[in-house]
């Protein structure tokens, strides 16, 4: 039996990841993936009880949740980053209300990722919606998610793991084919990327989507809506119109008894808070004055 483990090329190839996030910019709409995936995103945020006054939310143009965090925080300050300068100007566009509107509180701060920190600034939640499996580096951007908040604050996301499309690869390897998929995270890795930036308390848990299409034709679309390949291993060039007339055969041997093609999503939740930075009596540390006071605030350990 073919394995369904993922491509063993981990990384993500920047052109590619690049051109995903154009196609996404052309759609009209997020796919609807992403509004599902941030609704239960915001669920798992509630039990925390967290009560943020400044949010980043972190491409959440491509990612999507922008609406579910505004509605779950209606009073917090938001900045949203997005992935480069056309991802901001659509932003913009979004957050602009008409003179005369009423409702729905100010528009979100816009800028792009390649805004300083000290631009995006402090916040006490980071949101980051089906966004990480498109970044090229994971560590460094979790890292950066960690500087940008303040102590005792949250960095909260969900994106793709290795469960996903496996039956997908399984088909490509049958066919002697490239990989259609990058090597997503697995959530252990996740939580390891986490420890390694500073986060305390890490928390991830998974869950498996199926998702089922009644032709060839209509699944290999919404793939596509989805942002496309990014492994670095990937076919290279375009393919031929006898290539594509070969995978939707064999799509369509892989049908169920109803004539329906179902596919595995595997998406991946996490979280972790940042905590007060721990003093050393041997060697001088730099405090800012925001964690001197929540380090202040914290209780004492009873003797």
């Amino acid at each position: 039996m073919a394995s369904s483990e993922p491509s063993k090329a981990r990384g993500v190839d920047p052109v590619a990841a690049r051109a995903a996030l154009a196609r996404l910019a052309r759609n009209d709409t997020r796919p609807w993936l992403h509004d599902e995936i941030a609704r239960r995103l915001v669920e798992r945020l509630a039990p925390m009880r967290a009560e943020p006054r400044r949010i980043v939310e972190w491409w959440a143009g491509a990612g999507g949740g922008d609406d579910v965090v505004r509605a779950a925080y209606p009073r917090a300050e938001r900045v949203a980053v997005e992935a480069d300068a056309a991802w901001a100007a659509r932003r913009r566009a979004a957050e602009r209300r008409p003179w005369w509107s009423l409702g729905g509180g100010a528009g979100a701060l816009v800028l792009d990722e390649s805004a300083g920190d000290a631009e995006i600034g402090r916040a006490q939640l980071v949101w980051a919606n089906m966004a990480l499996h498109l970044v090229v580096d994971p560590p460094a951007l979790i890292a950066r998610w960690h500087a940008l908040l303040e102590v005792e604050g949250i960095a909260v996301f969900s994106c793709l793991g290795p469960g996903t499309l496996r039956e997908l690869r399984d088909l490509y390897r049958g066919e002697g084919w490239p990989t259609p998929t990058p090597g997503y995270i697995d959530m252990h890795d996740l939580g390891d990327m986490l420890v390694d930036a500073g986060f305390a308390d890490p928390v991830l848990d998974q869950e498996t989507i199926t998702l089922r299409w009644q032709s060839a034709e209509a699944l290999l679309a919404e793939l596509r809506q989805l942002g496309g390949n990014t492994a670095p291993d990937r076919h290279r060039g375009l393919r031929t119109p006898a290539w594509r007339r070969r995978l939707v055969a064999a799509l369509r041997e892989r049908a169920d008894a109803d004539g329906s093609i179902g596919l595995s999503i595997e998406v991946a939740y996490g979280h972790g808070f940042k905590p007060a930075p721990r003093l050393r009596a041997d060697a001088p540390v730099a405090v800012s004055l925001d964690e001197m006071r929540a380090m202040v605030r914290r209780p004492r350990p009873s003797s």
